[in-house]
């Protein structure tokens, strides 16, 4: 058996100083607690700084520095934001009064799915263009704090992380990049959980007092990333030390369709198909909404539906967007693969088990959407910071406005296709991997594989497209650039 103290470049909890930390039992602790402490100085500043958008933590700090960092974690690491997600304390809080009220029971089986996670993707897409979230700060404090309390109320009444596995849009942004990433929790040796009676990385260790998996998510029937959070708590309970965060080929979890703990198959789930399709879908429309062709479009539909006010004309491009071309898209490409391969599964089954080759693609448009944001706006947080301990009553200097990007200009586009490109290039690899898993033999995998290889690259094109038009900077300000 492996020990987490014998180095093995492979898996992080090895490492020395990371691999330490992260072992000990109070990290995840310690890392909730800092960013509770700054999510509160977030919150105020929202609530009663400045309502200027470039000068406020709240909109800064969320909509530039949360997620550009969320993103490039996800491509280096894993799920680190899950891991130290500040939402978690107050669910301890939730647990507590759950037991305090009666015990908390489990979901009912009727909303063990993620639909409702898709329609809060959908909502909050809507509402950052119709409400411009990233230009309130107060807006945004708001909604941190139904955060706080939706995962307070939801784990006062349900077991097994419901907010997280079911509710949680940010989890279930991070669950679908996750997929793309270097890195997973997964046991060492498998003869180890063969031999192993107590099952504690699911039903918790009763000699330490550590909880097992909240997510249940079984280590030995465990495969990949999807709804898991990193928190460790598996790592901590399991008494021979064989779990560990080890290093793996990226999307290579998507290739196969194996029952997977907690999760079942991929193939027999439309609510994690929808899933995907909304985040892939998501990022285009997201990123579209902040350049000026848009602003032509929406401006067309409001004379052509008469209409004064943006909400239908948001509603009206948001449900084709998000709807009807993914559905229509889908559908000519599964079609096109079960004419091309042969009709031996129906068009359903094709589009549930191909339809996370987008995935590596759609999580390379929301890098290079993100990156653009991040890079002309990283150094922000420096004279915003200045600005709220200013007003704090600390003498912090003049705040240093002219701070804002951290690579030249010319540098934006070429940074984002590169990003697009390894999208690209992750999403044509799982898709012809599908196809082998799927069809078996080389010359059928490769025409199921055409018309995907074929959506994809016109995916790319519309990607490239809007990357190279001029992209609102939202929450920077500008510097006559």
């Amino acid at each position: 058996m492996m020990s987490s103290r014998s180095f093995a470049p492979a898996d992080l909890l090895t490492w020395p100083l990371i691999g330490s930390f992260l072992r000990w039992r109070y990290a995840r602790r310690t890392m909730q607690a800092v960013l509770l402490v700054a999510t509160g100085f977030i919150v105020f500043d929202g609530l009663l700084g400045p309502q200027q958008a470039p000068k406020n933590l709240a909109t800064v700090t969320a909509w530039i520095h949360y997620r550009g960092l969320v993103v490039l974690a996800l491509l280096l690491v894993g799920n680190l934001f899950c891991m130290a997600c500040p939402f978690m304390l107050p669910r301890e809080v939730g647990r507590w009064l759950g037991r305090r009220l009666g015990g908390q029971v489990n979901v009912p089986r009727v909303l063990r799915h993620k639909w409702i996670a898709v329609a809060l993707l959908i909502l909050f897409f809507i509402a950052f263009e119709l409400f411009n979230l990233w230009a309130s700060p107060w807006l945004t404090a708001w909604i941190i704090v139904a955060y706080f309390l939706s995962a307070i109320v939801i784990d006062t009444f349900f077991r097994g992380a419901a907010f997280c596995k079911y509710v949680c849009p940010l989890g279930q942004f991070n669950f679908m990049g996750s997929l793309a990433s270097p890195t997973e929790i997964r046991v060492r040796q498998t003869d180890v959980c063969t031999a192993c009676r107590t099952k504690d990385c699911i039903a918790g260790n009763r000699q330490t007092g550590q909880r097992g998996c909240e997510l249940w998510l079984f280590q030995p029937q465990k495969v990949g990333n999807m709804d898991c959070t990193f928190c460790l708590d598996c790592v901590y309970a399991c008494p021979r030390d064989n779990i560990g965060l080890t290093m793996r080929l990226p999307t290579a979890e998507l290739w196969t369709d194996p029952r997977r703990s907690g999760l079942g198959r991929f193939t027999r789930r439309w609510d994690l198909a929808a899933l995907m399709t909304v985040l892939v879908f998501g990022a285009y429309l997201n990123a579209f909404g902040m350049i000026s062709p848009v602003y032509v479009l929406e401006r067309q539909l409001m004379a052509w539906l008469n209409v004064q006010t943006e909400a239908p004309v948001l509603l009206l491009i948001f449900t084709v967007g998000l709807l009807v071309i993914p559905a229509i898209l889908l559908t000519l490409t599964g079609l096109a693969t079960r004419w091309l391969a042969g009709p031996v599964e129906s068009v359903g089954a094709i589009i549930r088990r191909f339809v996370y080759a987008l995935v590596p693609l759609g999580f390379g448009m929301w890098l290079a959407h993100y990156a653009f944001h991040f890079l002309t706006g990283a150094l922000t947080l420096i004279p915003v910071s200045q600005s709220f301990l200013n007003d704090s009553g600390f003498n912090a200097g003049e705040p240093q406005w002219q701070l804002g990007p951290i690579v030249p200009f010319d540098w934006l586009f070429p940074i984002q296709a590169v990003l697009l490109y390894l999208g690209l290039l992750g999403s044509l690899v799982a898709a012809f991997q599908i196809g082998m898993s799927q069809y078996r033999r080389r010359h059928i995998a490769l025409r199921a594989f055409i018309p995907w290889a074929i959506l994809l690259m016109l995916m790319l094109a519309a990607a490239l497209w809007i990357m190279f038009q001029p992209m609102e900077m939202r929450g920077t300000i500008l510097l006559g650039v």
